[in-house]
């Protein structure tokens, strides 16, 4: 069978087709997983092989793009479609859409938000409209430095550090939720994040009430093998819509819409699938993100 693919903004999707003597067959469906079959029976092989080369027209004029051409021409009529879509290569990894405008920083502006980290620091026991808006003015002041990794710099590393020491701070007045730590976190380069998760965060307290989404972020981290994409998932995973959060729920299930056919594609390309990932994933008891699970699965 040959085998196209779209991969386009928000799609990833894939249609494969071919004839078995009189019958036009086509498999479909979404990057990494294995698609719906269909078939169509013909008066001859010549018209069946005609439809072929229609169909096969048509989608190189919506844009797909041909990957392959399986060996020994189409499956047996009773061959399920899976067994054919494990015959082609994986799909072509998919470049995420930028998280953070790129740019070198100044000075000046490596000052800035080392002393907004270092104010929110000092908003530790204060009520949660201060606290969020310490929050917003450092995570401004983050956005500024062009994505960059904190470790390059020695005063803007520290300033880090100790905030995300906070997250897992055994008082609950000194802790900085983890929520409000992850917003900090995706204006950095996706490196802070998983310094974070392997080191600072991988012994919380017992007492703290994110040892489970914790737990969740190390997990997707070392099963994924890719901290960008760690950071996003776990970004959606951790957040609070209209409650805790910048966000709202608009905004989350719009980035989980951008993120999910790349991150589909990538499991895709060691044989895994969205659905069985989602499926997978355990909040462990933490009420916000089992909610986020379910709407990722319902999606």
């Amino acid at each position: 069978m040959r085998r196209f693919e779209f991969v386009q903004g928000t799609s990833a999707k894939f249609w494969m087709a071919g004839v078995d003597d009189r019958t036009f067959i086509v498999v479909y469906g979404r990057l990494g997983t294995a698609g719906q079959r269909k078939e169509k029976a013909f008066p001859t092989a010549e018209a069946a092989t005609r439809e072929l080369e229609k169909k096969i027209a048509e989608k190189l004029r919506e844009g797909y793009q041909e990957v392959a051409v399986s060996a020994g021409g189409a499956p047996a009529g009773g061959a399920p479609a899976a067994s054919a879509d494990k015959a082609a290569p994986p799909p072509p990894k998919l470049d995420l859409p930028p998280r953070v405008r790129a740019g070198k920083a100044t000075e000046a502006q490596r000052k800035a938000a080392v002393h907004a980290l270092s104010a929110l620091a000092a908003a530790r026991g204060r009520r949660s409209w201060a606290l969020g808006r310490a929050v917003r003015r450092a995570r401004r002041a983050l956005s500024a430095l062009g994505g960059v990794d904190p470790a390059a710099d020695a005063a803007l590393s520290a300033a880090i550090d100790a905030l995300m020491a906070r997250v897992v701070a055994q008082r609950a007045p000194d802790r900085l939720p983890l929520v409000r730590a992850i917003e900090l976190l995706s204006e950095l380069d996706a490196a802070a994040f998983a310094r974070a998760v392997r080191e600072t965060w991988k012994a919380p307290p017992e007492t703290s009430p994110a040892a489970a989404a914790l737990a969740l972020l190390a997990r997707q981290l070392e099963e994924l093998g890719d901290p960008e994409l760690g950071l996003r998932l776990g970004a959606l995973l951790v957040d609070r819509p209209g409650c805790g959060s910048m966000s709202t729920e608009a905004g989350w299930a719009l980035r989980w819409k951008v993120l999910a056919p790349h991150l589909e594609a990538h499991l895709a390309g060691s044989g895994r699938s969205l659905k069985d990932h989602l499926a997978r994933l355990d909040a462990g008891g933490d009420a916000h993100v089992a909610e986020r699970i379910a709407r990722m699965r319902a999606a």
